[in-house]
């Protein structure tokens, strides 16, 4: 009967790791396609307004989960992924300030994390409790 229970637990866990991954995978592509129509918009449009503001949110959430005692990832992996962050958020800013006008640095760097994300062996999700 403890089997039967573990088993339905194990089973448990997987799902909810696969549904964090797929919700993290759709966030990384409604951020790509917003930054993309940015890029294409320009800065300082509506779009580009928006899409900075979902980048920051994402990441915001994504640092923060990483930065939780409870999250599992390798201490190297977590440590890669908060300096990207952080550099995203940076990067984000100086567009917003004008200092950036274009878009192609955080397309490419969400692109390679979306890319990993998307790989079924060896995936970490971010939230990996």
């Amino acid at each position: 009967m403890a089997d039967m229970y573990e088993a339905t637990y194990i089973a448990m866990l997987e799902d909810t790791t696969d549904q964090i991954r797929e919700n993290e995978r759709r966030a990384f592509d409604t951020a790509i396609a917003k930054l993309r129509l940015a890029q294409e918009l320009g800065r300082g449009t509506r779009e580009s307004v928006e899409a900075l503001l979902f980048v920051n949110r994402l990441w915001t959430i994504l640092l923060e989960d990483l930065a939780d005692q409870g999250n599992g990832l390798p201490d190297a992996l977590k440590a890669g992924l908060i300096s990207i962050g952080i550099w995203i958020l940076r990067r984000a800013e100086d567009i917003r300030q004008g200092r950036v006008n274009d878009f192609l640095a955080l397309i490419e760097v969400s692109e390679t994390i979306r890319r990993g994300l998307g790989k079924q062996d060896h995936v970490h999700s971010f939230e990996a409790r």
